[in-house]
């Protein structure tokens, strides 16, 4: 069982997630956050899995109450950003932050309950086409280069889990082992700084290690 925490200022939006959420057997809603402040205290009493976040709440924003509980938590909850607007700033920013991926309001319940249990494995990037068009949005990138601390193969790896393949997808095509995939993801993620898969790829989109354009380049 997935545990969710719906974190959104409109009483129309929990509802309705709530609803919807509540069909799947294998999800639970066990609390709303009507800001961004409640959502440490909330998470520290309810423990959820995933946070279904929204990035515009009137005191705390999402982005603000995603860098909290990643500041306070050494096990924070995964978080899903539900937005109305994809090529938004706030998105960005809440990405950037370390939420792991993101889903439009209006998408319909497979595709939300496909996104939270795709970031609950933690295995693949969510979306690979959607967060590269958010990121090509940006007014300016840099050209490609060469992390100076990532190896070869990690940007080899890195550039592959920005298409979106999992790990058993990554091994696979490299003839690797799963493990060896796993070693160099949490090398990857210790050099970038980055909390998860779609941290890595946005800093790496950021710095030119992967191109908006085409990933895996």
């Amino acid at each position: 069982m997935i545990r969710l925490l719906i974190a959104d200022d409109d009483e129309l939006t929990r509802t309705g997630l709530r609803a919807l959420l509540s069909t799947e057997p294998d999800l639970e809603v066990v609390a709303e956050a009507t800001d961004g402040t409640e959502v440490l205290p909330l998470v520290t009493a309810h423990h959820p899995d995933v946070v279904l976040m929204d990035v515009r709440m009137p005191t705390l924003d999402g982005i603000g109450a995603t860098r909290l509980l990643r500041a306070e938590l050494p096990e924070p909850p995964k978080v899903l950003v539900v937005t109305t607007f994809q090529n938004d700033d706030y998105v960005y920013d809440a990405l950037r932050a370390g939420a792991n991926g993101f889903v439009l309001k209006r998408a319909k319940l497979a595709q939300i309950a496909h996104a939270i249990r795709l970031i609950d494995s933690g295995d693949s990037l969510l979306f690979p086409d959607a967060l590269r068009a958010l990121v090509a949005a940006r007014p300016s990138f840099p050209p490609p280069v060469r992390h100076p601390l990532l190896t070869n193969r990690e940007t080899e790896i890195l550039r592959l889990m920005a298409t979106g393949l999992s790990n058993t997808d990554i091994a696979q095509t490299l003839v690797i082992s799963l493990e060896t995939v796993k070693t160099h993801v949490g090398n990857l993620f210790a050099k970038l700084d980055a909390a998860n898969r779609t941290q890595a790829v946005v800093i790496a989109y950021e710095t030119g290690i992967v191109t908006p354009g085409r990933a895996g380049t």
